[in-house]
C-alpha cells in the first residue's frame, strides 16, 4: 500500500509540474505555436533554374556559322590548320556546369575577325532568391555597364528595339540596298536603327551593343556584343572585326546580323 501511494503521489507531482509549465507560458504558448509555421515558410525555398548543365561552347557553333563570321577560315589552305581554326580555344574553367567559353581568331585577306562565346549558369545561394532572379540581376549589371539601363526602362518602337523595319524609308546616307551602313557615315557610327538597343526576340531578355574604335591612320575595329538570358543561363557573344585597309570601318549591319544569327541559334540550342 505504501508503494502504491508513492506512485500515485509521484504521478500527481509530474502532472502539477506539467500544468505549471504550460500554464506559466501564457502568451508564449501562441508564439511557440507560430514557430512551426515560420520554419515551414523558411523551408519553402525559391524555385531553381531550368538548367543544370551547359553545352560545350566550342562545339556549339557550327562550321557554316563560323564560315560566315570568320571568312578567313575557308582561306586556310592547310586542312589541319583549318580544322584547328574551326575548333577554337576553350576558356579555362574549373566548373563546366557553371561557366564555359570559347574563342576564335582568324585573319583573312581583308580583315582579322575575332569571336567569343561565353555561357554562365547562375545559381542562387539565397533560399529567398530564385536562380532566375539571380541571373536577371547579372544580366541587368551587364546591361547597365553597356549604358542601356535607361533605354530598357522605356518602351521603344519595334524599329528601335529589333532593328530596321522592311518599310523603313532609306535616308541619303543609306547603302544602295536600302539598309543603313556604318561605313557610309563619316564617323562610322551605326545608323538610328542600328544603335545599341534591347532585343525582344531572344530568350527572356536581351540587348545588343555596337562600338567602333577610333578611326584614323589605322583601320577602325568594330565590336558587336549580344547578351541574352534564358532562365538561369546568361549568354554573351562578342564579335570583332578589324579591316586591313587603313581608315576602313566594318559594316555595322552586316556584323550585327551575323552576331544576332548566332545568338538565335544558341538560344534554340538551349531549348528556350
Amino acid at each position: 500500500m505504501q508503494r502504491k501511494a508513492y506512485v500515485t503521489g509521484t504521478a500527481a507531482l509530474l502532472a502539477a509540474l506539467l500544468a505549471g509549465c504550460s500554464g506559466g507560458s501564457g502568451g508564449g504558448g501562441a508564439a511557440d505555436d507560430a514557430n512551426p509555421g515560420d520554419a515551414g515558410t523558411a523551408a519553402a525555398a525559391a524555385q531553381p533554374g531550368r538548367y543544370r548543365t551547359l553545352p560545350e561552347p566550342c562545339g556549339a557553333v557550327s562550321h557554316s556559322t563560323l564560315d560566315a563570321l570568320l571568312p578567313g577560315i575557308k582561306q586556310i589552305a592547310d586542312p589541319d590548320q583549318r580544322d584547328k581554326a574551326y575548333q577554337g580555344e576553350a576558356e579555362l574553367t574549373y566548373d563546366t556546369d557553371r561557366k564555359v567559353g570559347c574563342r576564335w581568331k582568324v585573319p583573312s585577306a581583308d580583315a582579322t575577325d575575332r569571336l567569343s562565346v561565353d555561357l554562365e549558369r547562375v545559381v542562387s545561394y539565397d533560399n529567398t532568391v530564385s536562380d532566375d532572379d539571380q541571373a536577371r540581376e547579372l544580366f541587368e549589371q551587364k546591361e547597365s555597364a553597356a549604358g542601356l539601363s535607361a533605354a530598357s526602362d522605356t518602351s521603344p518602337s519595334p524599329s528601335q528595339s529589333d532593328g530596321p523595319s522592311p518599310s523603313d524609308t532609306p535616308s541619303p546616307g543609306d547603302s544602295p540596298n536600302g539598309t543603313s551602313s556604318a561605313s557610309d557615315s563619316p564617323s562610322g557610327a551605326p545608323g538610328p536603327d542600328l544603335q545599341p538597343r534591347t532585343l525582344s526576340d531572344l530568350g527572356d531578355e536581351a540587348y545588343l551593343d555596337d562600338k567602333l574604335g577610333t578611326s584614323g591612320a589605322t583601320a577602325a575595329q568594330r565590336t558587336v556584343t549580344v547578351v541574352f538570358r534564358t532562365s538561369n543561363v546568361v549568354v554573351t557573344i562578342q564579335y570583332e572585326e578589324q579591316p586591313m585597309a587603313a581608315g576602313a570601318a566594318p559594316d555595322s549591319k552586316e556584323m550585327q546580323d551575323k552576331a544576332r544569327n548566332l545568338a538565335a541559334k544558341l538560344d534554340d540550342a538551349l531549348g528556350s
